[in-house]
């Protein structure tokens, strides 16, 4: 009987490429991020080479000097591949390829890849193998020299490595299936979702960069058990979950997809059903990861998302989170937002604040109501209970006394 050999993919090692335009940009911060999606991908960064240009030159990316540079890099540090910090061209992609002889990626891919990587549920396939496809078809040529010459690993995993080496034809035949199964879910989704905006319980919706710590504050709330991981895109589905407040009140709590600058135009298309979430929430809760030092750029690209979702004049609460991991007394604001809390998820620090401004909120758009409810009325109660906030409850001889916030459209309902 042959021995048998444990075959382990070769660990990548990535250069990682940036062009600074102007001084006061924010390349370094990016390709930091760039880091931390590759990590993310199963990859290690050995270098980052920063190019100062007027532009990004439209052939190549980079200069002729600069690709020298990092050719000889891709030697000594015996690195198997090359990143570039924005989306590539297919021209770039390919003229860079033939210049440094290595396999080359862009930020698009990379980000492309952990989503893949993430998604378990059926619309979450569908929409990543979309963006995929999508991607690739103006690729295909570039894309085929680097498979064949390194094969495996980053950006290669998922639904679309099976189609790299199909004719166009077949790809559009692919993308146009994909996309009637998307159709389907889309409408599936946006029938859950009347039937949620329909019902009296307020529906608060959870955005915010990615890594925020959005799944652990939904987790700790409610006990969800969405995975929590100290990397980008842990979690990719958007998760529901119902929340009791202290009084009583129920909320929906619905996380969505984490945001992240230079998010890729294909991926805000193929997910923009389940972005769209934040479109049609009552609330929004604006997590923020108060120790990041670029908090503010963060807090800059969620706005930005959310604007060009469409989503406008909600009430949003932001939430100032990790404060177990803030070391200076740095004074964060947002003054986009209604009200802010300072919390720390992990620890359960500020969460019960966080709580009693929800109910502040939900509280401002409720009718006060006082009345004895005959007995034969007790599944009257029954709905205050559920939906409202009871504050006295009284059996009398004529009937039982309430005194409760109820929202306006259960108040008129009874």
């Amino acid at each position: 009987m042959g021995e048998l050999y444990e075959i382990k993919e070769k660990e990548e090692r990535l250069i990682l490429v940036g062009v600074a335009i102007n001084d006061g940009d924010d390349t370094k911060e990016s390709l930091d991020e760039l880091e931390e999606l590759a990590k993310t991908a199963g990859a290690v960064t050995v270098a980052k080479v920063i190019q100062n240009r007027e532009s990004v030159h439209p052939g190549t990316y980079i200069g002729k000097g600069k690709i020298e540079e990092v050719r000889e890099m891709l030697l000594d540090l015996e690195a198997t591949g090359v990143v570039c910090d924005d989306e590539l061209s297919p021209a770039q992609l390919k003229n860079l390829e033939d210049s440094l002889q290595a396999k080359v990626m862009d930020r698009t891919i990379l980000i492309l890849d952990i989503f893949a990587q993430h998604a378990t549920t059926k619309e979450g396939k569908i929409q990543v193998e979309l963006a995929q496809l999508k991607y690739r078809s103006t690729r295909l040529i570039g894309m085929r020299n680097s498979m064949s010459r390194l094969g495996g690993g980053i950006g290669t995993r998922g639904p679309g490595e099976k189609k790299l080496e199909v004719d166009r034809r077949l790809i559009r035949d692919r993308i146009s299936q994909l996309n009637r199964e998307l159709a389907e879910v889309k409408h599936y989704r946006a029938t859950a979702r009347e039937l949620r905006s329909k019902g009296p319980i307020p529906i608060v919706a959870i955005v915010g960069y990615t890594n925020a710590g959005k799944s652990t504050l939904l987790n700790h709330l409610t006990s969800a058990g969405v995975l929590e991981e100290n990397k980008l895109f842990a979690t990719l589905d958007p998760t529901t979950r119902n929340l009791s407040l202290p009084s009583g009140q129920q909320l929906l709590l619905t996380d969505t997809v984490g945001f992240i600058r230079k998010l890729p135009h294909h991926l805000i298309e193929a997910f923009r059903s389940t972005l769209e979430e934040a479109k049609f929430a009552d609330i929004i809760l604006h997590v923020v990861d108060s120790s990041n030092p670029s908090a503010y750029k963060q807090m800059h690209v969620v706005y930005e998302t959310l604007s060009n979702l469409g989503v406008k004049d909600k009430t949003i609460i932001t939430a100032f989170n990790k404060q177990d991991l803030v070391e200076t007394e740095l004074i964060i604001k947002d003054f986009k937002a209604d009200k802010t809390v300072k919390i720390s998820a992990k620890e359960n620090q500020g969460l019960d604040e966080l709580q009693e401004i929800l109910e502040e909120i939900l509280r401002d758009r409720k009718i006060l109501v006082e009345r004895v409810f005959s007995y034969n009325d007790a599944g009257k109660i029954q709905i205050i209970r559920k939906y409202g906030q009871l504050l006295e409850e009284e059996y009398q001889a004529e009937g039982i006394y309430i005194k409760a916030y109820l929202p306006k459209d259960v108040y008129y309902s009874l």
